[in-house]
């Protein structure tokens, strides 16, 4: 670049040429007065400038020809300046290097000779060594797949080495962790067996005073049917049916009590249930993994003397880590990149050498050169540096930027718990315990709409009844004939409301306790409402139920529920605007009779 601008700056060129490009623009308009230059006399003043002598009236003119040349000439100068300049940039260390070797090319090619045969040398040893180790390496990662193969895991690519001792380790904390479950559950199992051994107890210590209560109240029943003349003769202002009362209080709290102990017996019997059930499956997952285990444990013992190892330790203490395999083999694809990369330079030096003596940039000699070169050595030394600052501010900027990403990670995993501890919140925390309170019934809602609609499918298939999500005790139907569209029990016809509710009513006699029975369902009115199709399904869905032992009544006036009930008891309307009873256990009761 300095032998083509020969030793001038590149901008004292392009100053150059803005001046070249102003004395052409300033020709341009001597040649537009052409015509006002022929008027002029000699020894007569210019009308413009006042001058008495007019050169370029006599064919003094200057031509613009030679300023073009030269704007041209020094257009290509600047233009292959500036190429060279951005091709100097971006070879710049291949230029620094060139010139080195232009001084001292025979050092630096027997020096690449030498390091090539020795690099050579090298590289055999190590490929060898290479081989061998991968032979090794091979015959292990085999023995390993053998005992891996059991687990589901047929292939181990190198790079994922790491990851799956991390993955088998899991499994292996995860089996631990399941056997201490084990136990976990099993001790939870013990403690609930003796809490249901409790609660029978307290269950049958209520039932005893509860047997004695109701016998006292029969008791009592009696002495109060015998002496209520002898009580009225000597009570007559005091009543009777405080006492009464008394005991029926007494009876009501007793029968709560029961109430409560069965229900925490239901409980305590429903966590057992699932405790055993946890424990069975935990105990066959257990033994699977034994058995696996047992099975990969005797492989590798028996492959090990195979292999020419002792033991485990030995094997252990002999295998290669991969840190070493990969430090070899990095060395190893050094070596090679350094050959090549050494044949390159040794061509490429060879060529430009070549290339750089046949072009004869320039004549001078070294000396004069040398300050220019220090120069750009300068120059290039300053941007280095100022590269090596804008990397140190780069590496500060990552390290900063993976401490954010630790600090977001601390604070995803605060949300998370803070998002557990929020649901908790959502499902029992009130003040006065409305949120629990409507979480436990809607438990035992979800129970009744289970079995309300095992009761509804056989009645019609179109609709199948589920909580709502925003409101849990309240219920809405998916409508099957409608592409499963969720509607509002609100929303139904009185014929299909009125299944809803038998089905409700079936489900909530199926959710008895195995000491308290329903056996008893009154129904009132709404088979009005319904077809001849449902009303046909849901009187077979009661004969059923009458089938099991269940007494059913009904109170209609559909006049087809008369061809199908063979019990009934009518309402026949009198004068008077009185009504008569007739039908099986009913009969007139004169005046004289006692009530």
């Amino acid at each position: 670049l300095q032998e083509l601008l020969g030793g001038r700056l590149l901008r004292e060129y392009r100053a150059e040429k803005d001046a070249l490009l102003r004395e052409m623009a300033y020709l341009a308009r001597i040649a537009e007065l052409e015509d006002y230059r022929a008027k002029l006399e000699d020894g007569k003043p210019c009308p413009l400038c006042g001058a008495k002598e007019h050169p370029f009236a006599v064919g003094n003119v200057p031509v613009p020809d030679e300023t073009e040349k030269k704007i041209a000439a020094l257009t290509s100068l600047i233009t292959r300046a500036e190429k060279l300049e951005a091709a100097n940039k971006k070879l710049e260390k291949a230029e620094t290097a060139a010139r080195k070797e232009l001084t001292d090319s025979e050092k630096v090619e027997a020096a690449a000779a030498n390091e090539k045969k020795t690099a050579g040398k090298t590289l055999a040893e190590l490929k060898n060594g290479l081989e061998k180790l991968q032979t090794g390496f091979t015959e292990l990662k085999q023995a390993a797949l053998a005992r891996l193969k059991p687990l589901g895991i047929t292939e181990i690519p190198d790079d994922q080495v790491p990851s799956l001792l991390e993955s088998l380790k899991a499994r292996q904390n995860a089996w631990q962790a399941q056997v201490e479950k084990k136990a976990t559950i099993e001790k939870r199992i013990a403690e609930i067996d003796s809490e249901l051994k409790r609660l029978d107890a307290v269950i049958e210590t209520q039932n005893n005073a509860l047997g004695k209560k109701q016998e006292h109240l029969e008791n009592l029943k009696e002495e109060y049917a015998a002496g209520s003349d002898e009580r009225k003769k000597l009570y007559d202002d005091k009543k009777p049916d405080d006492e009464e009362n008394r005991l029926n209080r007494a009876i009501a709290k007793a029968e709560q009590a029961e109430k409560e102990a069965r229900a925490r017996h239901d409980e305590a019997q429903q966590k057992l249930h699932s405790a055993k059930a946890g424990v069975a499956s935990l105990k066959e997952r257990i033994k699977k993994r034994a058995s696996e285990l047992k099975q990969l444990e005797s492989e590798f013992a028996g492959q090990l003397p195979a292999a020419g190892f002792a033991d485990e330790n030995q094997f252990l203490a002999a295998r290669l880590d991969v840190e070493a395999r990969n430090s070899l083999a990095a060395q190893a694809k050094d070596l090679d990149n350094r050959q090549i990369d050494l044949e390159a330079r040794q061509k490429d030096r060879k060529r430009r050498l070549a290339a750089e003596a046949a072009r004869k940039i320039t004549e001078k000699p070294l000396v004069e050169l040398q300050p220019q070169f220090q120069a750009l050595e300068e120059n290039l030394k300053q941007l280095r540096n100022d590269i090596a600052g804008l990397q140190h501010k780069l590496a500060e900027n990552t390290a900063a930027r993976e401490r954010i990403k630790e600090k977001q990670k601390a604070i995803e995993a605060q949300k998370k718990e803070c998002r557990r501890w929020e649901k908790l919140h959502g499902l029992i925390g009130s003040a006065d315990g409305k949120k629990y309170r409507n979480f436990a019934q809607g438990l035992t809602f979800e129970l009744m709409v289970s079995h309300a609609n095992r009761q509804l499918q056989k009645m019609t298939d179109r609709y199948l009844l589920i909580r709502d999500d925003k409101q849990p005790l309240e219920l809405n139907v998916v409508d099957n004939y409608q592409a499963g569209e969720i509607r509002s029990t609100r929303n139904l016809s009185g014929g299909e409301s009125f299944i809803v509710s038998l089905t409700l009513a079936l489900g909530l006699s199926k959710m008895a306790s195995r000491k308290v029975r329903v056996d008893s369902l009154f129904l009132d009115e709404g088979f009005g409402t319904l077809d001849e199709d449902a009303l046909e399904t849901a009187l077979e869905t009661l004969s059923g139920l009458q089938q099991d032992g269940k007494l059913i009544g009904i109170i209609s006036h559909v006049s087809a529920l008369k061809e199908r009930i063979s019990t009934q008891i009518s309402i026949v309307p009198a004068s008077g605007g009185k009504s008569t009873i007739n039908g099986p256990g009913c009969s007139r009761i004169t005046k004289n009779e006692d009530h």
